[in-house]
């Protein structure tokens, strides 16, 4: 499977790794629904054995029980996999709602959690969540500073933050890398973020390049209407009016494309993302080893000039759409 390199760092990433959200189940204020561990441990062997070499989780995802079902795996496994884990949401016990605190001694307390749950003396690379609150991001990064120096984490890495923040951080540590949300339909980090990465050599880990399901050719209105009450794509912006109109046109659109190379939409939306240098690599969620299966071979298809210019025009008849309809 094809690598990048991270950032200013030795480390070769694949450019697929394992997503683990839906993994931590229903318990959480933004779960995707109810998720068996069985299928969970299930697909992140897949995706391993499958060559994919680093999975990204977070405590949130599930109250930390996310990151108890990928300890489980890593204590099974022999070869190097490469750990990225974050850290500033955080909850109260019995409660499924998520608050911020980036004070630094959470931090700390959260990284040894971590530690605890993923069964490791070293996590990889420790990423800040969210900015927020803005104000306390000089503590947080602060104290990622001295767990790397204490030789608990390797690298750090920063999640959703604008350039302004990331400018703030880097003037007190170097930034491994960033995780923006990057998909055909949520382009904001190419503004000015994109090239401010490549400028500084900070890695780029782009997360929900698929839309959370959105870019898949699977999610039909019915299908949406059937999602559980718990699942927070019920009420997201992709996923209503006025986008969901102009969404589901715009797959409807990318899907011969996706049929003539023997693929589906889902492994052209992530070589989409794949498609600039800038990016080093993205985050593929599955629930089964099935859905792992049919999308990671998108780190190996590199999109052609033309096919890249035939989605510009889907996406340029996709921001008609929805100017029209404001």
């Amino acid at each position: 499977m094809v690598t990048r390199k991270l950032g200013k760092t030795n480390v070769q990433l694949t450019t697929i790794g394992m997503g683990t959200y839906a993994l931590g189940g229903a318990n959480w204020e933004y779960a995707w629904g109810e998720q068996d561990d069985r299928d969970s441990i299930a697909a992140i062997h897949r995706a391993f054995d499958l060559g994919i070499n680093w999975i990204d989780v977070a405590p949130a995802y599930g109250l930390g029980h996310a990151e108890t079902v990928v300890g489980k795996v890593l204590a099974e496994r022999s070869d190097d996999i490469f750990v990225a884990t974050k850290c500033g949401l955080v909850w109260q016990d019995g409660s499924p709602i998520i608050g911020f605190n980036l004070k630094a001694e959470n931090i700390k307390w959260e990284a040894e959690q971590s530690l605890k749950r993923l069964n490791l003396e070293v996590i990889d690379l420790y990423q800040i969540h969210w900015p927020n609150p803005d104000e306390d991001i000089e503590d947080a990064w602060g104290a990622i500073a001295d767990l790397i120096k204490e030789g608990k984490v390797r690298f750090g890495g920063v999640s959703n933050f604008n350039l302004l923040q990331m400018q703030r951080a880097q003037a007190i540590h170097p930034i491994t890398s960033l995780q923006p949300p990057y998909s055909m339909v949520q382009r904001d980090f190419e503004n000015d973020l994109l090239a401010y990465c490549a400028e500084n050599e900070i890695g780029v880990i782009v997360y929900s390049p698929m839309e959370s399901g959105l870019l898949t050719g699977k999610l039909t209105r019915q299908r949406l209407a059937e999602l559980p009450d718990n699942d927070w794509r019920k009420t997201a912006t992709p996923f209503v009016e006025p986008e969901i109109t102009a969404n589901l046109a715009l797959v409807v659109g990318l899907r011969p494309i996706a049929e003539r190379n023997g693929k589906s939409v889902a492994e052209l939306a992530i070589a989409w993302t794949l498609r600039n240098p800038g990016i080093t690599a993205a985050i593929v969620g599955a629930r089964h080893p099935s859905q792992i299966e049919q999308t990671y071979a998108a780190a190996d298809w590199a999109l052609s000039m033309e096919e890249i210019a035939e989605i510009d025009r889907l996406l340029a008849l996709r921001e008609t759409a929805l100017t029209s309809g404001r």
